[in-house]
């Protein structure tokens, strides 16, 4: 299998054992379906990962497109999603999401 051209990581906020989750996962059910589901109807080259908490609680939900190193907050929608997709097509950050 080939490596992916990119990585999407998607905070799921699993912690070592006792300390509480935070909101991220609570937040993002289904997405990591809608995600794959986009990925593979935009022909794009991404490997979706679900990952431990990304410490950006506070602006959670948060996904991290790599190699570009993009984080983005608030991704708590469809609409959010897309427009972070849109941008990655585009070559550029969706901004209202960009965390700076």
């Amino acid at each position: 299998m080939a490596l992916p051209e990119r990585q999407i990581l998607v905070c799921q906020s699993f912690r070592a054992k006792g300390d509480p989750k935070g909101l991220c996962h609570k937040q993002t059910d289904g997405f990591l379906q809608y995600i794959e589901e986009e990925i593979l109807d935009r022909g794009l080259d991404v490997q979706v990962v679900a990952t431990g908490c990304l410490k950006q609680c506070e602006s959670g939900p948060v996904m991290v497109i790599q190699p570009e190193n993009w984080w983005f907050k608030g991704v708590a929608s469809t609409d959010a999603i897309d427009a972070i997709l849109d941008g990655l097509e585009d070559g550029e950050p969706a901004a209202d999401y960009l965390i700076e």
